[in-house]
């Protein structure tokens, strides 16, 4: 693999790729860590040491790299883009006219994904309202000094200096966008993901570094071999499929005979990849949220601190949890492949699967594997989100009043990166294949 990545950076128009990729990747970081005006850098991080978060914000500060709760030009992150385009992708199926530029091929999807860019500008102008809502208010940060007074996150309150800030943060989410659409044209490829791998990836030295001090040596070391095992298991599923044998027969077009090949339908058995486990957490933020809408009310932000705390989590937490994902996965996987749509495409280009009579029996015979294929996939990744959760809590140095310390191999956590990585080797693979020269995979 090594000598792989020597070839690569030999290979001039693909060490050109690597090296811009590098640079975009690099400038990102930056942004992550460049205050946004009018913020008081020094009293943020004065909040960030003085308590750890518990926050609502978990899933957005986790896909911005720690940048929101800093409050940097890059707060947001790539979070309302990945919001805009599960949006997008939902309406595709119950909105006609979005179903109709789908069918049309590359010009309909770049309309769909003009409307995906406007509606991320969109969620940028709301979601850095929130948030520089919460930071005026003092719940972004809850942190107050020796005299017990709140301290201030922003210079000045004024409406100039509020709307500079959110001009600021929803620029920022179009420049991270812009970025990621650069790598995806002139870099490697996969520009939006390797945002969002980069993003989280830089949370693991300070997430290892917390893990280490607050639990131990001992709780480090079984964490990092939970994380190895992980890995695998994500690795050996993410690369489990069944493959549906699908012939073509042979047609005469003129003089020249057609068809006549065999290939397969490659059915993934994680088919919904992350996005369960995104929408199953998004969720059971919920609670929290209508905690702090609703804080008069104690008896309800007593039973959500109580059952719905990520924190010190209970079978009502984690059954949720588990439920919501195994929920989303059929849900997900139902929207996104259509076996009708398919088995008419099949017969349209005159393909069938042997034994499967072409139409209405093979959508139905691909929905029987499918449906089955799904469970055990669901299964994976309710394990993959909920054990690391567990296994955190249960360690020695965990349970209840123990840290507020991610898992830093969670469920969203891992499985991004590890998708991202696999997809991003595969696609340097295919381009040195072009040059002949060995994959990283062999």
């Amino acid at each position: 693999m090594l000598s792989a990545f020597g070839r690569a950076f030999r290979t001039p128009d693909l060490r050109k790729k690597l090296l811009f990729t590098l640079a975009i990747l690099a400038l990102f970081r930056w942004g992550s860590t460049l205050p946004a005006p009018g913020v008081d850098y020094s009293n943020v991080h004065e909040c960030l040491d003085l308590q750890k978060n518990s926050s609502v914000l978990q899933l957005i500060n986790l896909f911005s790299g720690g940048a929101l709760l800093q409050l940097t030009v890059f707060a947001l992150g790539i979070m309302p883009y990945i919001t805009s385009s599960i949006i997008l992708q939902l309406l595709v199926v119950v909105i006609p006219r979005l179903e109709r530029l789908k069918d049309q091929g590359q010009s309909g999807q770049a309309k769909i994904t003009q409307y995906t860019r406007y509606l991320t500008v969109a969620l940028a102008i709301l979601q850095s309202t929130g948030i520089v809502a919460l930071a005026r208010s003092g719940r972004l940060l809850q942190c107050t000094d020796s005299a017990g007074q709140q301290i201030p996150l922003l210079h000045s309150e004024s409406v100039f200096s509020i709307i500079t800030l959110v001009v600021t943060m929803t620029a920022g989410t179009a420049v991270i966008m812009w970025f990621g659409e650069l790598i995806t044209d002139r870099g490697i490829g996969n520009g939006m993901s390797l945002l969002i791998f980069t993003s989280i990836a830089a949370r693991f030295p300070s997430q290892g570094s917390a893990i280490l001090q607050e639990k131990g040596t001992t709780t480090f070391i079984i964490v990092l071999l939970i994380g190895v095992l992980i890995i695998v298991g994500i690795v050996f599923m993410e690369q489990g499929q069944r493959r549906i044998p699908v012939q073509y027969a042979k047609r005469m077009i003129g003089r020249r005979m057609y068809g006549g090949t065999s290939t397969y339908i490659p059915l993934k058995v994680n088919q919904a990849g992350v996005i369960p486990v995104i929408f199953s957490s998004s969720l059971l933020y919920l609670p929290q949220l209508l905690g702090q809408v609703w804080s008069s009310n104690t008896t309800f932000n007593q039973f959500v601190s109580t059952h719905f705390n990520p924190n010190n989590p209970n079978w009502v937490y984690v059954g949720s949890y588990a439920l919501l994902t195994i929920f989303f996965t059929y849900f997900y996987v139902a929207i996104t492949f259509n076996p009708v749509e398919v088995s008419d495409n099949m017969r349209k280009y005159g393909g069938f699967i042997p034994g499967i009579r072409p139409g209405r029996p093979t959508a139905e015979y691909l929905e029987y594997v499918l449906s089955r294929i799904t469970l055990p996939g669901s299964l994976y990744l309710t394990a993959i989100a909920v054990l690391p959760i567990l296994a955190l809590h249960y360690l020695p140095g965990g349970g209840a009043g123990g840290s507020d310390q991610a898992f830093p191999f969670g469920g969203t956590s891992i499985l991004i990166l590890v998708g991202v990585g696999l997809d991003t080797s595969k696609q340097i693979e295919s381009q040195l294949m072009l040059r002949n020269y060995e994959g990283f995979l062999r």
